[in-house]
C-alpha cells in the first residue's frame, strides 16, 4: 500500500515537473523577427504576408515595425495566423515608402 502511494507520488512529481518545464519554455519564447514574404493588394486594404506564425510565438493583434536596411518603413498589425505564416494590415506607412518582400517585421515594444 505504501509502495503504491510512493510510486503514485513520484509519478505525479515527474509529470508536474515536466509540465512546469514546458510552461517555462513557452513563457520565455520571444519573437525576434519575421520576414515579409509578399504584399497582396486587395480591394479594401493591402495584406502583408509574414514568413513566421503561431509556432514562432506570433499572436493576433501584435503590432510590428517593418524595416528595410535599418530604416523604419511601416507599422502593421497581425490579423490572421497559421502555424508558420501570418497576415497583417498596414497601420502606418512612411512617406514615399512601400513594404516589399525581404523587409523585416519586428514586434513593436514600449520603451521604458
Amino acid at each position: 500500500m505504501i509502495a503504491r502511494l510512493v510510486t503514485a507520488f513520484a509519478l505525479f512529481f515527474v509529470v508536474f515537473t515536466a509540465g512546469l518545464q514546458a510552461a517555462a519554455l513557452v513563457a520565455t519564447r520571444s519573437v525576434e523577427a519575421a520576414p515579409v514574404v509578399a504584399v497582396q493588394p486587395t480591394r479594401v486594404a493591402d495584406l502583408v504576408l509574414l514568413g513566421a506564425g503561431f509556432e514562432a510565438g506570433l499572436r493576433q493583434g501584435m503590432v510590428f515595425t517593418v524595416t528595410r536596411a535599418g530604416r523604419e518603413v511601416a507599422e502593421v498589425v497581425l490579423v490572421e495566423l497559421r502555424p508558420r505564416a501570418g497576415a497583417a494590415l498596414i497601420l502606418n506607412l512612411a512617406a514615399g515608402q512601400s513594404i516589399q518582400p525581404g523587409d523585416v517585421a519586428t514586434v513593436k515594444t514600449l520603451k521604458v
